[in-house]
């Protein structure tokens, strides 16, 4: 069996840790200036948990908006939880990294974009240059594949 380093999987775990630091920050010193996040996650993630209700309007995956109001920011090594108002009802959310889609902070145009565990799983196809590391404005939409891990920097700059 050959050994190789699985330069995906390392990079997974690398922006998930970006964004518990950002969280961990904005827990301890609130949203700096017009900061704010948009984040889609899995609703189907064994960790998830949200209202019923809100599982049975969005069955498989839901985007959140971090902004104006949210609460009770909790931040740990596997997820974080938020009370966030859906509607004039504040309702309870916790969110695995490991069910986390895409997070974006459009202020300062930047996003992430992760493929999900099974796709990661699944794929045999060996991972080459960096070139499949990055990937333009132009990528799939939401539910179709991509072959890219990371939505390149570059295409939220103005």
């Amino acid at each position: 069996m050959t050994r190789s380093i699985d330069y995906g999987k390392l990079m997974h775990r690398a922006m998930r840790s970006l964004i518990q630091d950002v969280l961990c920050d904005v827990r301890d010193n609130g949203l700096p200036g017009a900061h704010h996040f948009f984040i889609t996650f899995e609703t189907t993630h064994p960790e998830t948990q949200i209202a019923d209700w809100l599982k049975e309007r969005y069955p498989s995956e839901m985007t959140v908006v971090m902004q104006h109001w949210f609460d009770d920011l909790t931040v740990n090594n596997d997820g974080f939880g938020v009370t966030l108002n859906f509607g004039d009802q504040p309702e309870r959310l916790y969110i695995p990294y490991d069910a986390i889609q895409t997070f974006v902070d459009p202020s300062v145009e930047f996003g992430l974009r992760f493929e999900s565990q099974d796709e990661d799983e699944d794929d045999e196809a060996p991972t080459t240059g960096p070139e499949d590391v990055e990937t333009n404005a132009d990528a799939p939409s939401a539910g179709q594949p991509s072959e890219a891990d990371v939505v390149s920097l570059d295409s939220f700059r103005k």
